[in-house]
């Protein structure tokens, strides 16, 4: 199953687009998998600016000063709670760590999409019945 080609994703720092609530802003948040290993940060939000609807959370890892550093999206449907100070995400260190690479040539690909959705065990948020998680509450 491939994604509407008309579905397109952006980042939300480069929109004028903003979230309804303020405190419902995760980016510069500490992203932590279970066992409450820290992974890295959240760097922004990817968006279907069409429905105003977060998708992914993209997630830099590692490096010093931006160098070296990996990122990764993680689908929001991952996200177990979230506090003042992290998102928790319901999969462990190795299955964040093992992802697909984010490589910004491929963010309009709907097939990237598919093998990101894919490879964390959700259902695509274009399939049918797909229902939009609610945002979790704070632990």
């Amino acid at each position: 199953m491939t994604a509407d080609p008309q579905t397109i994703l952006v980042h939300l720092n480069d929109t004028d687009l903003t979230l309804a609530d303020e405190a419902d802003d995760v980016r510069g948040r500490k992203v932590l998998v279970r066992g409450a290993q820290e992974i890295g940060k959240v760097d922004d939000l990817v968006i279907d600016p069409d429905e105003r609807r977060v998708r992914f959370l993209l997630v830099g890892a590692g490096g010093f000063l931006g160098i070296g550093e990996q990122k990764r999206l993680i689908p929001v449907d991952a996200i177990e709670s979230v506090d003042d100070d992290a998102v928790h995400i319901g999969k462990d260190q190795g299955h964040v760590a093992d992802a697909p690479e984010y490589d910004p040539s491929l963010i309009q690909e709907p097939s990237y999409y598919e093998d990101l959705y894919d490879y964390y065990g959700y259902p695509p948020f274009w399939t049918p019945g797909y229902v939009y998680p609610p945002f979790p509450y704070y632990r």
